[in-house]
């Protein structure tokens, strides 16, 4: 979860592994102490400031796509690899992706590579 925590610094506060997803590969949740992905939302709609803080990135260790994960020696393309998974764990919570085109700069990149 380490090399996760590395590849995501700048968008996670904490990387850790979830036995409560069974489909999803992974999730995002916020903390104790942090405003709901909803509240900030609607506060950010009507103008509101509204406090930074990064959600905690849970994986589940038994979906295939994290296993795949786990096994990827190179470092780009784990690094490519859990950013695709950070975002489409925000865009199942309903969440806008604050860099869509390099989301799908990565997603088309590992097709490429998965088709060849």
């Amino acid at each position: 979860m380490d090399r996760a925590k590395a590849a995501l610094e700048n968008e996670v506060s904490e990387v850790r592994i979830t036995h409560r997803l069974t489909d999803s590969p992974a999730c995002v949740v916020v903390g104790d102490h942090d405003m709901g992905a909803q509240m900030r939302r609607i506060l950010e709609s009507a103008g509101q400031k509204v406090p930074d803080s990064k959600p905690i990135f849970e994986l589940n260790p038994e979906h295939p796509l994290v296993k795949k994960l786990e096994q990827e020696s190179s470092d780009e393309r784990f690094g490519d690899l859990a950013h695709i998974l950070f975002d489409q764990a925000n865009l199942a919570e309903g969440a806008q992706l604050q860099d869509p085109a390099a989301y799908v700069q990565r997603l088309n990149k590992l097709l490429l590579e998965l088709s060849n």
